[in-house]
């Protein structure tokens, strides 16, 4: 019998033997100082307030920790690395920088920048409170009373800060003693921390698809995009963010759902444009602005400037669909996101230029009698070039 010598050297290796703990404090003063960073691959944030909320409520109530963290531990950088970006602004953190047993986050983003924006204190968190009289964390809207502290108050980086607070409110001698409590717990909260050392991407990104197989994979179309980065061109806080603020903006957050289409829809949404200016408007068939027909291998492949072009006409586009579904009181048809991505796509061909009274009348009837409920990739091939064909034909007889 043969017996692969990879059996043989699998048995004396046991990586757990790397797991160590970790206290939140440190792990926030190490991501302050870009000691702890993430792979460029890694997508961009995704928790809502409410999951920061649960977050904290289980560090201080919870009776079970919370789920461990994965770290590649970077020992010996080159530039043949992943490369690295840092926590909440996703700035490129040069090789050269990477010394000594540099920890890259492959698993665990979301939990450590919620606990890191209390570090800071940064803005976003401002309702997020401690409410002693009720006994929990939560969001509080308008003023905040004088039973709750900000979160990014009470865990900030400098104790001072929190009796700063206490003094100015006049509730010192109240809360100090059981505030500084909570902010010591949560601080000194330890979190399993998992190691691998010196992964290549390839070891990374399986890691990471193994962790999450019951949730949000790192996709091939997100992995093609982020490293767009490099050339100075972040497609989370250049596109696809703005894409889904512009949306939730008109009310049509709950469209974005499961987490994976926060990306493929903005990216599905940039085929028009990219027919416009790359392919001078001529449409083809397998470019409507579904999730099936990304184009990811292709635009990645655009000079950077081409490529910002794209998208600037594609959020222009959105604006002006969204606006267009406002204006005619169409907001009750737009139940699915296809109806956006394809006036986005109707709009991208527009380029801005104003609609005839006839042409309003069509896409009005549009919107108003579009079937997308069933129907397979090429029926919705077909609906978006019947789309565009109303700009050439607004009126039928």
């Amino acid at each position: 019998m043969r017996i692969s010598k990879k059996v043989d050297a699998a048995t004396g290796f046991n990586p757990t033997k790397k797991t160590h703990q970790m206290d939140i404090a440190t792990m926030c003063e190490k991501i302050k100082n870009n000691k702890i960073t993430l792979p460029l691959y890694q997508r961009d944030l995704s928790w809502t307030f409410q999951k920061a909320v649960d977050l904290f409520n289980f560090q201080l109530f919870g009776k079970a920790p919370v789920s461990p963290i994965s770290i590649n531990e970077i020992s010996n950088s080159s530039e043949d690395d992943v490369p690295q970006i840092s926590f909440l602004y996703r700035e490129i953190i040069k090789h050269t920088e990477i010394k000594g047993d540099h920890q890259s986050v492959v698993d665990g983003q979301q939990r450590l920048t919620t606990n890191f924006k209390a570090f800071i204190n940064h803005d976003s968190f401002r309702n997020i409170v401690l409410d002693f009289s009720r006994g929990t964390f939560r969001i509080v809207e308008g003023n905040i009373a004088n039973s709750q502290i900000p979160v990014g108050i009470l865990l900030n980086e400098s104790e001072q800060v929190l009796m700063d607070y206490l003094q100015e409110k006049g509730n010192f001698n109240e809360l100090f003693a059981i505030a500084f409590r909570v902010r010591t717990k949560i601080r000194s909260y330890n979190y399993t921390v998992n190691i691998a050392e010196n992964l290549t991407e390839d070891e990374q990104i399986e890691w990471f698809e193994v962790l999450n197989n019951a949730g949000s994979r790192v996709t091939a179309l997100q992995m093609s995009f982020s490293k767009l980065k490099v050339y100075n061109l972040d497609i989370y806080a250049d596109y696809t963010e703005p894409f889904k603020q512009k949306a939730n903006e008109y009310g049509y957050e709950e469209l974005f759902s499961p987490f994976t289409t926060n990306v493929s829809y903005p990216i599905a949404a940039l085929n028009p444009a990219y027919e416009v200016i790359e392919k001078e408007g001529v449409h083809n068939t397998n470019y409507a602005p579904i999730p099936s027909d990304t184009k990811e291998s292709i635009l990645t492949r655009l000079d950077v400037d081409i490529f910002k072009s794209i998208i600037e006409l594609t959020l222009t586009a959105l604006e002006d669909g969204l606006s267009f579904v406002e204006n005619n009181d169409l907001r009750k048809y737009i139940t699915r996101m296809d109806y956006i991505l394809y006036l986005t796509g109707f709009f991208a061909y527009q380029k801005s230029k104003e609609l005839t009274a006839d042409l309003e009348d069509e896409l009005v009837k549009w919107v108003r009698t579009v079937n997308f409920t069933n129907q397979s990739n090429s029926t919705r091939r077909e609906i978006f070039s019947d789309l565009l064909e109303l700009r050439l034909n607004p009126v039928k007889q």
